[in-house]
């Protein structure tokens, strides 16, 4: 399994973006995927989860704001992220867990065997 990210880059606050995690070497609609984030100095931790069922989790300061979907046509993850502020400026990682836990994305980082590589946000005030 590769994951493969994009669409990172700056934003003023208040402005969008929206992420996409290119699955391949598995059908998305048989997985579970996840977005991290990790900002300097900081713990990466889990922003979005969706399985295979489209149950979805989400980070509290994010709910509201921040949309995770997948398309199976293009095999691909989604993070809609919308009212952007600074403290979401981290570099943005895909993921996909090794089980879910309480029949949705965990939120260890442990508990993830694939990681895609990052893709910085920058959100300016």
């Amino acid at each position: 399994v590769q994951l493969q990210a994009s669409g990172g880059g700056l934003v003023q606050a208040g402005g969008s973006l929206r992420l996409a995690c290119v699955v391949s070497g598995i059908t998305v609609s048989r997985g579970a995927y996840a977005w991290y984030r990790q900002a300097p100095g900081r713990q990466r931790e889990l922003v979005a989860g969706i399985t295979h069922g489209g149950i979805t989790n989400y980070l509290d300061s994010v709910k509201g704001r921040f949309t995770i979907s997948s398309d199976n046509a293009k095999n691909t993850v989604f993070l809609q992220m919308d009212s952007l502020k600074p403290d979401d400026t981290a570099v943005y990682y895909c993921a996909a867990p090794t089980l879910l836990i309480g029949g949705i994305c965990p939120s260890g980082a442990h508990e993830y065997t694939y990681w895609g590589q990052g893709t910085q946000v920058t959100v300016s005030s």
